[in-house]
């Protein structure tokens, strides 16, 4: 090993320490080698870990590194108890690393107050992509000059529930992956990407068969989350939402059903619309329940969403009849689209209570900024739209996917497959109160909602920590999904702008509107979102 410079004493055994523990992957030893206190730092590509406790729980959870030696280190004395350490590592099976470390002496003892790791690069990040392509897929026209149309040159993360030519469908299961068959078609969703120029960068993973809304994937890992690192990115439209934030992708191609493209959106300060249930179409889409699934898009900025947005309902749109579900078929055809009427933002005292404190508080805060009058308006028990939801979700869900689960024990993560598992026991007569009990909510929902605009946070709060168990990770689904349900069971559109901050993480302002009001939805979205900038013009109100 080659070394620069000159050790003070003590400093010398104390780096090799931490660099034996971290091969043994000793939390012990290593979190007693970092400062203890709020100020200590740890960063890398993933972003920047701020004090002792969130560096402690990132190590604790990670499962160690991977095996490396050292074959360099540089010493450069900056003061009497300030060093800085350079080293140079190569990877056992390939690559190389850095590491920069501040270490300080406190009461004759070293400890490292600042560190950053530079590690090999990936090919690609395996928790965001299934499949990576230079384009997977190129647009329309795509030649020496380069693709044609609106949206040339916009690069699309495809969730892996989606039919991508040439490609199989993975469902974010590997053993489902394995036997699928090569689609021979595009999905019309992706078709109609690549018609206007889009081209395909990849698919993206997803949580397993989108029945998950955390982006925690027990076979390919937790997706990153671009806008907060040391947070979950959400689920289940989880790659897509990831390649965005991280600049990857310009436009995720997803499926909502209980939240699925709200949930991220808001987690990863990315704008994303849930369509009016049967607008866009679901051919070649692998279903989870067909009465909620939708097809819609996460994007960095509302431009490109309202762009989008209008390729897709540029002309009349009908909804689909694919589905047996009689609710589905008494759902009006959509046309032209509705205008949203001029008047308050509507508001719900039970939305707000199911947010946390800091949140409400922020969203409220966010409301006064706008500017528009705002109406009070009483919506059905959010518990009761929840569990609506859920019992004819899991119904639906078992009906597609549990004959392949119960052929294949073992092959879930254990999250999933205790849903699956719940989903199972749903019987007939609980499936059949439950869809009687949708029309009634529906049709209240959407006779509330009438031509206005209901505004609340997208989520409860900010994204979990990564280092959050299941059963904290299970206590916010089962609270976001009290607020996304008002959409999923109203079958109508509902836009996440990113718009709040809350413990210095992203939170998602929630718009829902009428069936068919998607445009307009978007358009109000986009205004209000300008209203809150410095020197903005007043907000037009819904």
């Amino acid at each position: 090993m080659r070394l620069t410079g000159t050790w003070p004493a003590g400093l010398e055994s104390a780096f090799h320490r931490y660099e034996d523990a971290l091969m043994r992957d000793d939390t012990a030893v290593l979190d007693a080698l970092f400062e203890p206190g709020p100020d200590t730092l740890r960063g890398d590509g993933a972003g920047l870990l701020r004090g002792h406790e969130q560096i402690s729980a990132f190590r604790s959870a990670r499962g160690g590194v991977a095996r490396r030696v050292l074959i360099g280190v540089d010493v450069q004395v900056l003061g009497p108890h300030a060093v800085l350490v350079v080293g140079e590592s190569r990877f056992l099976d390939g690559g190389r690393g850095l590491q920069t470390q501040l270490w300080c002496r406190t009461d004759g003892t070293w400890r490292i107050r600042t560190a950053h790791v530079t590690g090999r690069s990936p090919s690609f990040d395996r928790s965001v992509w299934r499949v990576l392509g230079d384009p997977l897929v190129p647009g329309a026209g795509s030649g020496p000059g380069g693709a044609s149309g609106p949206l040339a040159g916009v690069r699309v993360a495809v969730k892996d529930l989606i039919a991508v030519r040439g490609q199989v469908i993975g469902a974010g299961n590997p053993t489902w992956q394995a036997q699928a068959e090569i689609e021979d078609e595009h999905a019309p969703a992706v078709a109609m990407l690549l018609d206007a120029g889009a081209e395909v960068t990849g698919i993206a993973r997803s949580d397993e068969f989108a029945y998950a809304l955390a982006g925690r994937n027990a076979h390919s890992g937790t997706t990153p989350n671009g806008a907060a690192p040391r947070r979950i990115g959400g689920g289940s439209t989880s790659g897509s939402a990831s390649a965005v934030a991280l600049g990857q992708a310009d436009l995720g191609l997803g499926t909502d059903t209980a939240g699925s493209l709200r949930v991220p959106a808001s987690y990863q300060g990315l704008w994303g619309l849930r369509t009016t249930h049967g607008a866009v179409s679901r051919k070649s889409v692998l279903p989870l329940a067909q009465t909620f699934d939708t097809v819609g898009w996460l994007t960095r900025d509302p431009e490109l969403l309202r762009q989008v947005a209008g390729i897709a309902f540029g002309d009349p749109v009908e909804p689909q009849r694919e589905t047996e579900d009689p609710l589905a078929r008494s759902e009006p055809l959509l046309r032209p689209e509705p205008l949203l009427r001029s008047g308050p933002l509507l508001l719900s005292d039970a939305l707000l209570d199911a947010a946390e404190p800091d949140t409400r508080s922020a969203f409220l805060a966010w409301v006064e900024r706008v500017g528009c009058p705002v109406q009070s308006v009483a919506l059905p028990d959010l518990d009761d739209l929840a569990e609506t939801l859920r019992v004819v979700q899991a119904a639906e869900a078992h009906r597609n996917h549990g004959d392949w689960v119960t052929a294949h024990p073992g092959a879930l993560g254990a999250d999933v497959a205790e849903r699956f598992a719940a989903a199972a026991a749903v019987t007939a007569e609980q499936e059949s109160a439950a869809r009687a009990r949708l029309v009634e909510l529906r049709t209240v929902l959407r006779r509330v909602v009438g031509n206005g605009v209901l505004a609340f946070p997208t989520v409860p709060g900010p994204a979990p920590d990564r280092t959050a168990d299941t059963a904290a990770v299970l206590v916010t689904r089962r609270a976001t999904l009290r607020m996304t349900s008002v959409a999923g069971v109203g079958g109508l559109p509902a836009v996440s702008i990113p718009a709040l901050r809350v413990d210095d993480a992203p939170v998602g302002v929630c718009l829902v509107g009428p069936a068919g009001a998607d445009l307009a939805l978007v358009d109000l979205a986009i205004d209000l979102a300008r209203a809150t900038t410095p020197e903005a013009a007043p907000a037009t109100c819904p």
